[in-house]
């Protein structure tokens, strides 16, 4: 049973790192009622849901996502690209040595795990405002020896690489083409969001099924013909402070099951 690492909303998320949006209020008490859905939407797709410990003084602790990368055969503790995130990291990589060695990046390298998408053996790193060239050349070194193909992928637009592209299967990814041109992704299957919903393109395929916002039904009802399984949670709050369902947690897969 693969298990899902979350972590409570801060009461301070209001004061959460912006790029690409313009601050407007977060209703606290409703953005933890959607956090707790979203739990309970992992634990219905076969995840067992552990919080890591509370980190009220740290506005976007609840994007566990950002402060490491699980794989099969280790932990890459991350260094997030805003230093106001960095104190985020400990708590999480504390909890992750149950589950994985871990390594770190090293300063000056910067990455956050949004940037981190992992299909097989392939590891797709965006180069964004959060995650630099140094950090993508320690991943590299880093995974592979183990095998895996670290390529890079230049981000514009949005906030990081699985704001425009995500998994919806093994070899399928969904795409949000005004933010990710489509070439680093040969041979892999492409589906693009619906032009009205570029921010559609984040979604977390687990268990089986796409679980994504619930807000983005032009792109729900594409996945739908597709014959795609969907589960759908409400996430406008979390969405204020530029999160998303991949976002909220971290999937530490039983090793060798491949995520």
């Amino acid at each position: 049973m693969p298990i899902a690492l979350t972590r409570d909303v801060s009461p301070a998320i209001g004061r959460c790192e912006l790029t690409h949006l313009d601050r407007r209020p977060i209703d606290v008490g409703r953005a933890r009622a959607q956090h707790r859905a979203y739990e309970q939407a992992l634990a219905s797709l076969g995840c067992r849901v552990e919080r890591v410990a509370p980190a009220p003084e740290l506005p976007d602790s609840v994007f566990v996502e950002d402060t490491v990368v699980v794989l099969d055969e280790v932990a890459v503790v991350a260094r997030p690209g805003a230093p106001a995130r960095r104190p985020e990291v400990e708590g999480v990589a504390d909890r992750l040595t149950r589950f994985r060695p871990l390594v770190r990046i090293e300063p000056p390298g910067t990455l956050d795990g949004g940037d981190v998408l992992v299909l097989g053996r392939r590891v797709f790193v965006g180069r964004s405002a959060r995650t630099s060239d140094d950090a993508i050349a320690q991943l590299d070194r880093v995974l592979r020896p183990l095998g895996y193909d670290v390529q890079s992928v230049e981000v514009r637009g949005c906030l990081h690489l699985k704001s425009a592209v995500t998994a919806v299967g093994p070899a399928s990814l969904l795409l949000s083409s005004d933010w990710i041109a489509p070439g680093p992704f040969g041979g892999l299957d492409l589906v693009e969001v619906d032009p009205a919903e570029p921010y559609a393109a984040n979604v977390l395929w687990v268990g089986g099924a796409v679980l994504m916002p619930a807000a983005h039904q032009r792109t729900r009802r594409l996945l739908d013909a597709l014959g795609l399984p969907v589960v759908a949670v409400d996430v406008s709050e979390l969405a204020k402070a530029e999160g998303g369902v991949t976002c909220c947690s971290i999937i530490v897969a039983e090793r060798g099951d491949g995520g």
